[in-house]
C-alpha cells in the first residue's frame, strides 16, 4: 500500500468515525434539559430563544405540534411537569438540535440550538418559526 492510498484510507476511517459519533453520541439529559428564563426573543449563531403570551394549555397544545416534527422526540420531561426538551436530528447526517419549550404561567419560553458547530445556517428558526405558525393557526381555530 502506497502512502497516499494510506493517507486516504486514515481520512476516510476519521470522517466516518466523526459522523458515526454525532449519530451515536447519547444525549445526555442533564446536560440539555433545564429550566428556562428566557426574557426576549433572539437569534443567534446555534439557536433561537422565543417567548410569547399563549394562555394556560399552550404547552399541550405545542408539544403536539413538535412530536409530528419528523425525526423529533422528547428527550425529558411533560406536559404535566411544564417543561419538555426534544431532540430533532437533521435528515442526512443526524446532527441533534435541542428544543426545550417551557410553560411559565401563560407563556411559553423556546429555547432551540444545535449540539454540533458554531452555526445551526437558520435551521433552529425556521423549525421554531414553522412550529409558531402551525400554532398561532390552532389558537386562532384555522
Amino acid at each position: 500500500m502506497n502512502v497516499g492510498l494510506l493517507g486516504l484510507v486514515v481520512v476516510v476511517v476519521l470522517v466516518v468515525a466523526g459522523l458515526a459519533f454525532i449519530r451515536l453520541a447519547p444525549s445526555d439529559p442533564e446536560r440539555w434539559h433545564r429550566p428556562l428564563k428566557v426574557s426576549a426573543d433572539k437569534t443567534f449563531k446555534s439557536g433561537v430563544t422565543r417567548r410569547l403570551p399563549a394562555g394556560p394549555e399552550a404547552l399541550a397544545r405545542f408539544d403536539a405540534i413538535v412530536r409530528a416534527t419528523p425525526r423529533t422526540r422528547v428527550l425529558a420531561g411533560s406536559v404535566g411537569e411544564g417543561l419538555i426538551t426534544y431532540v430533532t436530528r437533521s435528515r442526512g447526517m443526524g446532527f441533534p438540535d435541542y428544543t426545550t419549550v417551557q410553560q411559565a404561567g401563560d407563556v411559553l419560553e423556546i429555547y432551540a440550538r444545535s449540539r454540533f458547530g458554531r452555526s445551526d445556517l437558520g435551521v433552529n428558526k425556521a423549525r421554531v418559526e414553522g412550529w409558531l405558525a402551525d400554532f398561532a393557526q390552532i389558537k386562532a381555530g384555522g
